[in-house]
């Protein structure tokens, strides 16, 4: 649900009022795309969950937190589905600013920027299937001129945000796989709850970093997915969450085929 207060009250950056929108409504906007890695790995977003750069979510300045995303590159034509947890970017022209991961999705990762569409989907259309290419439903957008300032601060997050860099500290994609970007915190939210592959415990944390960046170069596909729990005195390395244990297992299944490892499907609570 969207409720009142909390990331959805109005806030103030750097001199600049924001009035989040209370609404589930439709929302379409083009714009500047900017991407933040490592430096923000593991702390703590608007939403309250710790930011993960190898999860596919965003920052807005004014769209309801949660809100569900469509972000289409205008130069790939790539597009993708995030989940807004965050506030920004206060930076320009941009609109939106990605994951790591969503970025590297994109094919804007190297060049730290690129020129993006948003399409917000509601809750009636993810209910009824119709974010699915080739199924609208009648709406009219709010755009980005809809939205009035207010006077109102959002205190110490508002200290955080305004000393984001404009173009993100992480190591463009171009120089370093993404999964030897070294990690500074847990990857572990509230949202992390869901059946997990899990593909390694170790003692060391150098391990498991050493061991993500081997799956990161060999299956792809699971780069987004993957995250390290610290749990003392072990490094769990796992990829997550899936809506399902049938799920999990197939996926631990092709982790065991493509990596000769021994996956095992854990729940989290």
């Amino acid at each position: 649900p969207i409720r009142a207060g909390g990331p959805n009250k109005p806030y103030v950056v750097m001199g600049q009022s924001y009035e989040p929108l209370a609404a589930d409504v439709p929302w379409r906007e083009r714009g500047g795309a900017s991407w933040y890695g490592h430096k923000f790995h593991g702390r703590r977003t608007a939403s309250g969950e710790l930011y993960s750069m190898y999860g596919l979510t965003a920052a807005h300045k004014t769209l309801p937190i949660p809100s569900y995303v469509r972000v289409r590159s205008v130069r790939s034509g790539k597009e993708i589905i995030v989940r807004v947890n965050d506030r920004g970017p206060f930076h320009g022209s941009r609109v939106i600013d990605l994951s790591y991961a969503a970025a590297v999705k994109l094919d804007i990762a190297a060049s730290g920027t690129g020129e993006v569409e948003l399409s917000r989907l509601t809750f009636d259309e993810i209910r009824a299937g119709a974010w699915q290419r080739g199924t609208v439903l009648d709406a009219d957008p709010v755009t980005a001129s809809a939205v009035p300032p207010s006077d109102d601060t959002m205190g110490d997050f508002a200290t955080r945000v305004a000393t984001r860099p404009a173009v993100p500290s992480a190591p463009p994609a171009a120089a370093v796989p993404a999964a030897a970007v070294p990690l500074s915190g847990r990857a572990h939210t509230p949202a992390s709850k869901g059946f997990w592959v899990q593909l390694a415990t170790l003692g060391k944390r150098e391990g498991v970093d050493r061991l993500q960046q081997r799956i990161g170069q060999q299956v792809e596909a699971l780069l987004p997915m993957l995250a390290v729990f610290h749990e003392p005195p072990f490094f769990k390395l796992q990829a997550g969450p899936y809506t399902s244990r049938a799920e999990a297992q197939a996926a631990a299944a092709q982790a065991r085929r493509a990596l000769q490892l021994d996956p095992m499907v854990v729940e989290r609570r």
